[in-house]
């Protein structure tokens, strides 16, 4: 059968016109599934792109590290990039530390111990005979029975001898409610502070104070304590302006489900908070003003790129990890070289930084702001090098990074030429971070009057941490002063000269 169709095609070969148009066909074929080939490429590049963006975490993007889950890849814990072979705890040769005694002015009882035999010879021994040297002391700390102090007014109806009728007192204004001041405060530092729900608090309260209340009278306390520390809060509204550096940041928020913004803006002596319905720069000018005269040092979001045209510190951490997400997704020879250059010098520049805040016991010894600034000049001209190099780049995420840095490359140095700024913006994102834990445990709000209140006594209770004052002390000087009609203590505070 075979010979019989070799037999037949040498009877009837294909004529030359027939060949052209079976070539012209296959060539069109050939086309058709090269250009499949490229798209479908392209189509795996950008996939494979996509994957990698969406497996980022907070160590290669700027996502907060609250989103990156449980569920998700982790970031990498430590700094060392193996297992140590050191057994957990304390090392041979590491100081000890143990919980001093308290001084004997604080002790409210103290109670002799002696043997009662000899371990020599076991004869009898007696409190009576004498002793050598210096008792062992051990102390004991132990919680008396808690019990709740209760106070009843009993208002007096006094008939006057002169007219006949009666009038009956009232009560002091400072109890007119039904809890008294360390008591409401205690309500608010459990929640903001400890960051305990509603229903935990009222078993607290229950079970340890034997204090029954309902979540009604939580709520009320919690918003008398927002009342009392709105004038000082306030206060410091008004000197956001007058701050000669200011470092802000902004999170997700939620308020009966609709979506907020919860703004932090950290000064050197206190934080502010603010809950807004928008992450817009009209929320800055309401802040600080039309103008901003200070610092203001950001992680290079456009809301601040629109708001500020002064000088600026944007976040040398944000730009890292920007540079590792770019590494991490690589695909060409120009991207790896550029994000190894820019990261070598990043961790030349932090290491003179560091060297300049660490103090005597820094490696290599410490060095002036003059040293600083004179050890950074080569590597400024360094990073400009670079960004100019590859500001032409084919791979769009280098392209970007460079022009970011020759863009705005005065605002990645002013913290060489201002005293008081930080090369990162990690004051604002700690500053998030005790905001973001709340919402996390209350689910955000359920009012205007609920933003408020949280915003007011976020900037209250760590604006006391920052000044080194107790939280609770302050919420109860402030409701006492509150319910008295009286000044509630400032939060204001002198920045130290350095």
């Amino acid at each position: 059968m075979r010979a019989s169709h070799r037999q037949a095609r040498e009877e009837d070969p294909l004529k030359p016109e027939q060949l052209e148009r079976e070539n012209e066909r296959l060539s069109r074929e050939v086309e058709r599934l090269r250009q499949e080939l490229i798209e479908r490429d392209k189509k795996i590049v950008e996939l494979e792109r996509k994957l990698a963006l969406r497996l980022q975490n907070s160590t290669t993007s700027s996502k907060p590290p609250s989103s990156d889950g449980l569920a998700g890849e982790q970031r990498p814990r430590g700094c060392r990039g193996k297992k140590s072979r050191r057994k957990p705890g304390g090392q041979p040769g590491h100081r000890g530390h143990w919980r001093g005694l308290a001084p004997l002015s604080r002790v409210d009882q103290v109670i002799e111990v002696f043997p009662p035999r000899c371990r020599h010879c076991n004869s009898r021994l007696s409190r009576r005979m004498s002793t050598q040297g210096e008792p062992r002391r051990h102390q004991v700390t132990e919680l008396p029975p808690i019990e709740a102090h209760i106070t009843e007014y009993q208002c007096q109806c006094v008939v006057c001898p002169d007219c006949g009728k009666s009038t009956q007192a009232e009560l002091p204004q400072e109890v007119q409610g039904y809890f008294g001041p360390e008591l409401t405060a205690l309500i608010a530092y459990l929640t903001v502070v400890c960051r305990m729900p509603r229903r935990v608090v009222q078993e607290l309260l229950q079970q340890v104070l034997g204090i029954p209340l309902s979540l009604g009278s939580i709520q009320n306390s919690w918003e008398e304590a927002s009342e009392a520390v709105a004038e000082p809060c306030a206060e410091l509204e008004k000197q956001l302006a007058r701050e000669p550096v200011l470092n802000s940041d902004e999170t997700g928020y939620r308020t009966s489900g609709d979506k907020r913004w919860l703004w932090a803006l950290v000064a050197a002596n206190f934080v502010f908070y603010k809950i807004a319905l928008t992450r817009g720069s009209e929320v800055l000018v309401q802040l600080l003003g039309e103008v901003f005269a200070g610092i203001l040092c950001s992680d290079r979001c456009p809301t601040y790129l629109k708001y500020h045209k002064g000088e600026g510190q944007f976040c040398w951490a944000h730009f890292k990890r920007n540079i590792l997400g770019v590494l991490e997704i690589a695909k060409t020879t120009e991207a790896e070289r550029f994000c190894r250059d820019a990261l070598a010098l990043h961790a030349r520049l932090f290491r003179l930084w560091h060297r300049f805040r660490a103090g005597p016991g820094v490696r290599y010894g410490p060095i002036t702001r003059e040293q600083l600034i004179a050890k950074s000049v080569p590597l400024e001209k360094k990073f400009f090098a670079l960004a100019g190099s590859y500001v032409d780049s084919r791979d769009k995420d280098v392209r970007n990074l460079a022009l970011a840095l020759l863009k705005h490359f005065e605002n990645f140095f002013a913290f060489l030429r201002n005293q008081g700024v930080e090369p990162t913006n990690n004051a604002a994102e700690r500053a998030l971070r005790c905001a973001v834990q709340w919402r996390k445990v209350s689910f955000g709000s359920r009012s205007a009057q609920g933003e408020i209140a949280v915003a007011r006594l976020l900037t209250v209770t760590r604006t006391c941490r920052m000044q080194n004052r107790e939280p609770l002390d302050y919420l109860g000087t402030a409701i006492r002063s509150h319910r008295n009609v009286q000044a509630v203590p400032s939060l204001l505070k002198t920045a130290p000269t350095t």
